[in-house]
């Protein structure tokens, strides 16, 4: 299409325009934004859950641990049942690390999805600062080039209005009066020659705008796919570390209980027992 064109095809949608125009929606932009603010929330979820749950894990482990060392336990057991209690308990402060462990590991976690966010949020706010500007720039010459076409419009009902005069004074002896309305039209015809070239200049300046800020939403969408790309891979990767973590986790709660506690012994051998035995033999 030629720019000649072009321009008229430009000037025949702005005839179809009213005030309310499709170039300057921002709908198609606005659902990408829209998308990237509800998976940066989605992001901030996940790091707020893991600081909650190592909040959780932390407490529990501490619990765990003045449970272990603080609360008596058969502390007057003798032979191997004492033996089995004290194992009992080391077990329960073991669990209890783990737990502490844990939690701040799922807070290293926490902070590493947080500064994420903040990469990604800056790095989106330089583009959005361009893509603001750009709309700004174009919503600034449409309204330019509207108000060229309204004063366009009048200065042609102006000039219409002067030819319609003069064609009405044609018969009138008053020739004073006929140089005015001569000097009127010619004025009213430079005035509407003067306001469509200004038109015209608005209306290719409207185009260039529109062709800047194109590309601009091309170079924007190509930076906010990569980057949602770039969440989703670290989100997933976050969350699929986090799950090996709690199994890894429940791995070695599990290796700690299977500790060696001493076996039960039968009754004949067990030296549990043998003070019970000595006891009845002295009552025999």
């Amino acid at each position: 299409m030629t720019g000649e064109k072009l321009t008229l095809q430009i000037i025949d949608d702005l005839n179809d325009m009213d005030g309310n125009s499709d170039i300057l929606s921002t709908i198609g932009y606005d659902s990408i934004i829209q998308h990237l603010n509800n998976g940066r929330k989605n992001c901030k979820e996940f790091e707020d859950f893991l600081k909650e749950r190592a909040s959780i894990e932390e407490k529990y482990g501490k619990d765990l641990l003045n449970l272990s060392r603080k609360k008596p336990c058969g502390q007057s057991e003798i032979n191997t049942l004492k033996r089995a209690l004290e194992v009992f308990k080391q077990q329960v402060d073991n669990v209890a690390q783990c737990h502490i462990q844990l939690a701040q590991t799922l807070r290293e976690e926490a902070r590493k999805m947080e500064e994420f966010r903040e990469k990604q949020k800056q790095q989106r706010k330089k583009t959005e600062i361009i893509m603001d500007a750009v709309h700004k720039q174009r919503s600034l010459q449409f309204k330019k080039t509207m108000d060229a076409k309204k004063n366009y419009e009048q200065k042609c009902r102006d000039k219409d209005e002067a030819e319609q005069a003069v064609h009405r004074s044609a018969n009138q002896v008053n020739v004073k009066q006929q140089e005015k309305l001569f000097v009127k039209l010619a004025t009213s015809k430079t005035a509407a020659e003067d306001s469509d070239k200004a038109y015209l200049l608005q209306v290719n300046t409207l185009e260039r705008v529109r062709e800047e800020w194109q590309s601009e939403h091309i170079r924007a969408c190509e930076v906010f796919e990569a980057q949602e790309c770039e969440r989703i891979n670290f989100f997933r990767n976050a969350l699929w570390l986090h799950m090996n973590r709690l199994s890894q986790q429940c791995v070695t709660s599990d290796e700690d209980l299977r500790g060696p506690l001493p076996a039960p012994r039968s009754l004949p051998d067990d030296p549990d027992y043998s003070l019970v035995d000595n006891y009845s033999l002295l009552y025999q």
